[in-house]
């Protein structure tokens, strides 16, 4: 009876053994693995610090409030450097997201056809985010002549004012 009581208690402890083996493979595994994050969490921080630069730098080409005139200027000198003439030049309403403004502008220039591509190029190359959408190029009844009609998106970072401002407003129940 004795030895039938003591096979059962090494039956039980071997059970336990096995589980416990199962268990230090896992634990092994998950060693591994964080080990793996430990060894190239430097170079993650490096990458990291690269990513906080860029933006930085990005955030930098949108223009601020106080710029958005001089953006909208630098615009119609690009056109009117390129001998364009302008038949329509119309900021539209400022579109707020999570982080940035929107202010798309209505452009319809008139010109041959190489200052039209090179007023594109100019607007390409303006130290500000500027992009052309909706692009629509059709000859004029002049003759010679072709018209661009686009909208030009200028994109501005906004203040962390704004920012706050926008985030209170978009409380559910905030008051108005």
């Amino acid at each position: 009876m004795l030895t039938l009581l003591w096979f059962l208690w090494l039956k039980g402890v071997d059970e336990e053994l096995e589980a416990e083996r199962a268990r230090e493979s896992a634990l092994r595994a998950e060693y591994q693995d964080k080990l793996q994050k430990a060894v190239s969490l430097d170079e993650l921080k490096k990458q990291r610090a690269q990513v906080i630069q860029y933006v930085n730098l990005l955030e930098k080409q949108l223009p601020s409030k106080a710029e958005m005139d001089a953006l909208l200027s630098d615009i119609n000198q690009a056109g009117l450097g390129r001998s364009l003439q302008f038949d329509l030049f119309r900021p539209g309403q400022l579109v707020v997201k999570d982080y940035y403004a929107e202010l798309p502008i209505s452009l319809k220039v008139t010109g041959r056809y190489h200052d039209i591509g090179a007023f594109t190029a100019d607007i390409a190359n303006l130290s500000r985010i500027v992009t052309l959408n909706n692009l629509s190029i059709a000859p004029t009844t002049a003759g010679n002549a072709l018209s661009l009609e686009a909208t030009a998106k200028t994109y501005r970072y906004l203040d962390p004012e704004e920012i706050a401002a926008q985030r209170a407003a978009a409380k559910p129940g905030a008051k108005k």
